[in-house]
């Protein structure tokens, strides 16, 4: 009843609106769906649109998995829509509205546990069990480039120096830099308000043509998650309108650095405290025991931090990714900092995922590792003081390496699920396949 009044509320908000654009997330974290004629949006709401749920596991090419498609014979699923995430869709020339949904079964009464959303959801239902609520929000990096590619396909860079090759770098915090890009920078703001996403700030970043997006904290995981995909989209779309390309890929390009994923979390009890907070520097013993979860299943999450080849070139010395489970206090060196400052806002910064990674399982399995580490009680190692960087590597360091580890994770199986560690081995181990049995420009270079 209350989907359908917000459904109402927002038609007669958006009288102009003449079609809408049906979300549905797959691992990858890509927008796949449909489009809907607006005079058939309620067939939406009351249970009848249906997709094959193999479109929860499509690989990065938008391919089925093979395997998966003939066990089921490609079965439907229901698409269950979420009103809250009802808005105008300012980039398109026709006027337009989108929606996200995530995938129920057949008869429309169960989630379906391979949709990416739904895995997030089952973690936030532990964690309620609980009488905790996680607090959540992200920071994106991203490069602007131009929407033409050099003539060997490498992406060019926005920022320049006089001569036309690449600024030295991005300026970071830059004025001056963030001027020069004004109107972009401008139609993402308004259109991220368009859209109710609560930006909280856009800065320029370390390397040239780079820059980072940051969302204000919410007390609902799913939303901060739905915020966080739907500005990327924002993002990559107003972009393509400014003759400009949006570009989340983790390392872009080898010289400099990637693009990285912070996500900050805390944890609220019932009547809205922060049990992260015990009025100390160091925090409470839960803040201890859910940073000693998240550093003991860190390894095992990898491939969901970091889920494709490119991912794994951010992970080398020099480009401020973290290559060891450590932590410290206001240390931008670890793969989780706790952020200084006013007690109340303790929380966990978790450095380790790339931009690339899909958001929804990014937090879910931030959040399973926090909540493993409080309910088995475990006790964080020291803080590392002074740069990690030069710490041996500990995680997996190879992309073969990190989808083996999830493979057979119990960690993994008993959190986020059979069906889910399942389709994202097959389609990760698919879209690897490619990659081994193709011959690069590079071999040729070395070996011809």
């Amino acid at each position: 009843m209350i989907q359908a009044q917000q459904l109402e509320a927002f038609l007669h908000s958006n009288p102009e609106i003449e079609i809408f654009e049906v979300i549905l997330h797959d691992l990858n974290g890509i927008q796949r769906g449909k489009w809907l004629p607006r005079e058939q949006i309620d067939k939406l709401f009351k249970g009848g649109y249906k997709m094959p749920q193999s479109s929860c596991s499509l690989d990065s090419w938008g391919r089925d998995l093979e395997v998966l498609v003939a066990e089921t014979g490609d079965t439907d699923g229901v698409c269950m829509p979420h009103a809250e995430t009802l808005a105008p869709v300012p980039w398109a020339e026709r006027p337009t509205g989108q929606i996200v949904v995530s995938m129920g079964d057949f008869s429309g009464d169960n989630q379906y546990l391979g949709d990416c959303r739904v895995v997030l959801e089952t973690v936030l239902a532990r964690f309620k069990k609980l009488g905790l609520t996680p607090v959540v929000a992200s920071e994106m990096e991203f490069h602007l480039l131009e929407l033409d590619r050099d003539k060997f396909g490498v992406p060019q860079h926005s920022q320049k120096a006089l001569d036309g090759t690449p600024a030295m770098g991005g300026h970071t915090y830059g004025i001056d830099a963030m001027r020069e890009t004004a109107p972009l920078l401008d139609a993402i703001s308004a259109a991220a308000k368009k859209q109710g996403l609560p930006v909280d700030s856009l800065i320029s970043e370390f390397g040239p043509s780079q820059f980072e997006i940051n969302l204000y904290h919410q007390d609902c995981a799913l939303r901060a998650c739905d915020q966080g995909s739907m500005l990327k989209r924002a993002i990559r779309n107003v972009a393509r309108n400014h003759n400009k390309l949006a570009s989340f890929m983790a390392k872009p390009f080898a010289e400099q650095v990637g693009n990285g994923m912070h996500v900050h979390f805390s944890l609220m009890d019932d009547q809205g405290n922060n049990l992260f907070d015990n009025n100390t520097e160091q925090g409470s013993e839960l803040l201890n025991q859910a940073v000693a979860g998240c550093l003991a299943t860190m390894a095992d999450s990898m491939a969901i931090f970091a889920p494709n080849i490119n991912s794994y070139r951010r992970m080398v010395p020099g480009c401020y990714a973290p290559l060891a489970p450590n932590w410290g206090f206001e240390n931008r060196t670890t793969a989780i900092r706790i952020p200084g400052g006013d007690h109340s806002a303790r929380r966990i910064e978790h450095r380790v995922a790339g931009a690339d990674a899909n958001i929804y399982l990014t937090v879910a399995t931030m959040l399973a590792g926090a909540l493993y580490g409080i309910e088995n009680k475990l006790v964080a190692p020291a803080a590392v003081e002074g740069d990690a960087g030069d710490i041996a590597p500990e995680l997996p360091h190879f992309w073969n390496d990190a989808i083996t580890q999830f493979e057979q994770s119990a960690f993994i199986r008993e959190y986020l699920g059979t069906e889910l560690q399942r389709n994202f081995s097959l389609s990760k181990r698919m879209e690897k396949q490619e990659f081994d049995s193709r011959v690069t420009a590079m071999e040729y270079d070395a070996y011809l």
